[in-house]
């Protein structure tokens, strides 16, 4: 009888323990949920953005696509990779087909990596510059010295991949590249809305507050949200591989004037940065909710628009994935 008086107390013991450790979890979940922007481009955007670099490189510069595959197997969660790609239905794929999925697999892997705090910087995913309708300041941004944001992010990691770093340091940074070339060209990664609905210091953060529903009876979702699902639902393989080919079809290198331009920092405050004003919040006109269970209805033809800017942004951001890989490991 004392026995089992024993084993009902450690047994209630247990479960309230670990009632409470799940509790601290939830809250602390949730707090990092309510402090950082979601992802920009979902996952299986960014796995259309590496797949575009990927078939690219495989045109222009076999060499240097061997190149960056090499370093790529020395990450340091490369098993990941290899459990992802054993887990495909390889009836549909070659294994020739590998080595895409390992640059499909590097443009996500930085979103997969949130829950490692050795790797997890979740400022590096954006750049908030305030966008305030009527303001003459809204023309060029200025970037905040020193701030730990999406431009500062592409630096550091060009700078590993130059040095003297090990393969495994380099393989890091080379799937941060990916990642932040992806997410720069996210119009929402580099803006914030400030308006009375949405006060300074923190506005709508990139669109995470301001909630809409697409169409009268659609769920209210954040505007964030709608802009990072415009490229593709599914991460399968053969979806992601269709989507890129589709995107290059469609968007060629050479009817690209943007290209043109080279620098990081532009890609962000010259391009990004005005899609937003002018097609995201439609130069402060776009009615929003801060209300999630009520969004505000899109314009009629708010989606379809925003869907042909999504695919231009995203096959820009494949280019010069593959651009910036070139002049790093040499030119073609």
């Amino acid at each position: 009888m004392i026995m089992n008086k024993r084993l009902s107390i450690q047994k209630i013991y247990f479960i309230t323990k670990n009632s409470l450790k799940f509790s601290l979890l939830t809250i602390f979940s949730t707090i990092l949920i309510w402090q950082h922007p979601a992802f920009a481009w979902n996952k299986s955007g960014h796995m259309v953005s590496g797949a575009i670099a990927y078939s690219e490189l495989k045109q222009s510069n076999q060499q240097n696509l061997d190149k960056v595959v090499a370093i790529l197997k020395e990450h340091p969660e490369y098993s990941k990779f290899e459990q992802q790609w054993n887990s495909l239905n390889q009836s549909n794929i070659s294994p020739e087909d590998k080595n895409l999925y390992l640059f499909m697999w590097a443009a996500k892997w930085a979103d997969e990596a949130r829950d490692n705090p050795e790797f997890n910087h979740p400022t590096w995913h954006y750049i908030n510059f305030p966008y305030q309708p009527g303001r003459a300041s809204n023309s060029i941004p200025r970037e905040i010295p020193d701030e730990e944001n999406i431009i500062f992010a592409f630096q550091k990691n060009l700078d590993v991949v130059k040095s003297n770093a090990s393969n495994s340091d380099k393989a890091v940074a080379i799937c941060w590249l990916f990642h932040l070339i992806g997410d720069v060209h996210q119009p929402l990664h580099t803006t914030k809305l400030i308006t009375n609905q949405y006060p300074q210091p923190e506005g709508d953060r990139g669109g995470t507050r301001f909630y809409i529903r697409v169409k009268p009876n659609s769920q209210t979702i954040s505007l964030h949200k709608f802009w990072d699902d415009l490229i593709l639902g599914s991460e399968r393989f053969q979806a992601v591989r269709n989507a890129a080919t589709s995107l290059r079809s469609s968007y060629q290198r050479n009817k690209l004037p943007e290209l043109r331009e080279t620098k990081f920092n532009n890609w962000a405050k010259l391009e990004s940065f005005r899609i937003a004003k002018q097609d995201a919040y439609l130069n402060g006109k776009l009615s929003g909710s801060s209300d999630k269970n009520d969004g505000k209805l899109l314009p009629a033809n708010y989606a379809a628009t925003a869907k042909q800017i999504a695919q231009r942004r995203m096959s820009l951001a494949g280019y010069r994935l593959a651009d910036v890989l070139n002049q790093l490991l040499g030119q073609r």
